[in-house]
């Protein structure tokens, strides 16, 4: 095997391209708290427009465009929905509740998807004893469940039985583009029903910084405020917005090689052997059970990095593979190659 470091640890790791580097160096700037960054403000409008909302906020990460979103959505002391193993409430460092003063009702999600029913059940009947149910939180794609992209069907379903309980409904949508991609539908429409949408640019889409959150113009006004009470006012940010735009503009129609790559790679481990199932990665993740090698996923890691491949052990038995722009398909070869040489 070469010496090239195959890093499939996540979509985050992707570097700025050269026309990215350019675009931060000749960046129209201004003051962004006292909105005067004209390329913030861009940034800004084109990412509502692509979302068919009224607004945007420029914030430095998802996880901080999600706690905005809780934040602005709801008061200290209620409740919110959202399935066990989504994002926001395992790998957001609890800030659903230390800051933004909510108790979670979590859901079973194992497969990406809360039952319809079973988020019905979740809302809180008015009583003394009871908290307010006052959101509804889901994830699409599904990054645990293995990047799996939630239909336009079960979002309509899902908003549907919050606006029945006059919940909102906030999309983590970190990976939206690789969802409406994979379901060959336009983003604007896989996302009309909820309330607010947080989406990075600095995954799959390339950018070095920065996600956006997006919905209603009172909402984003609000939002604004929450944003600068948890230090995200920025000043000539527009430096890392101007990457942002050409994320939007030119990264998001070469998603479809990041998912052509994950399953080259799922299709692959299944002709070796691998008990794994290529019906289930649709998108940019794969998921894999490492248990069937006799090892835990973090010896199993220890081993491929030893040969220049770096994954994610995220549970004790669960490897996961992320596709992304720096992933060729000549790359995916050399990690079927090593499995097949080293690791059976």
């Amino acid at each position: 095997m070469g010496s090239k470091t195959i890093d499939l640890r996540s979509d985050t790791v992707t570097t700025p391209t050269d026309e990215m580097r350019e675009a931060m160096k000749d960046a129209e700037v201004g003051d962004d708290v006292l909105g005067e960054d004209p390329t913030v403000k861009e940034l800004e409008d084109l990412s509502a427009r692509k979302m068919g909302k009224e607004a945007g906020l420029f914030v430095t990460s998802g996880t901080q465009g999600n706690i905005t979103s809780l934040l602005t959505h709801t008061e200290p002391g209620e409740e919110m929905i959202m399935g066990k193993h989504c994002h926001i409430f395992r790998y957001e460092v609890g800030g659903y509740s230390s800051l933004a003063g909510l108790s979670a009702n979590t859901l079973d999600d194992s497969d990406g998807y809360m039952e319809i029913s079973s988020i019905r059940n979740a809302v809180r009947e008015e009583n003394i004893h009871h908290p307010v149910t006052s959101l509804l939180c889901l994830e699409n794609t599904h990054n645990v469940a293995g990047g799996v992209p939630l239909d336009i069907d079960y979002m309509e379903k899902a908003c549907e039985i919050a606006r029945e309980d006059d919940l909102n409904v906030h999309l983590d949508g970190a990976r939206i583009f690789n969802a409406s991609t994979a379901l060959g539908i336009e983003v604007s429409d896989l996302v009309e029903p909820v309330d607010s949408i947080q989406f990075c640019l600095s995954k799959g889409l390339s950018a070095p910084v920065g996600s956006m959150l997006v919905g209603t113009e009172e909402f984003i006004e609000r939002a604004r405020k929450n944003r600068k009470r948890l230090g995200g006012g920025m000043r000539q940010a527009g430096v890392i917005a101007a990457p942002g735009m050409i994320s939007l503009e030119k990264m998001v129609d070469r998603l479809e090689e990041d998912h052509a790559n994950a399953r080259r790679l799922v299709e692959g481990l299944k002709e070796l052997g691998v008990d794994i199932d290529p019906d289930r990665f649709k998108t940019n993740i794969v998921m894999m059970d490492t248990s069937q090698f006799g090892m835990k996923a973090e010896k199993l890691r220890t081993k491929l990095e030893e040969k220049n491949i770096l994954t994610l052990a995220l549970e004790k038995n669960s490897m996961r593979f992320v596709t992304h722009r720096e992933i060729t398909s000549e790359d995916i070869d050399e990690v079927l190659d090593v499995f097949e040489n080293e690791i059976f």
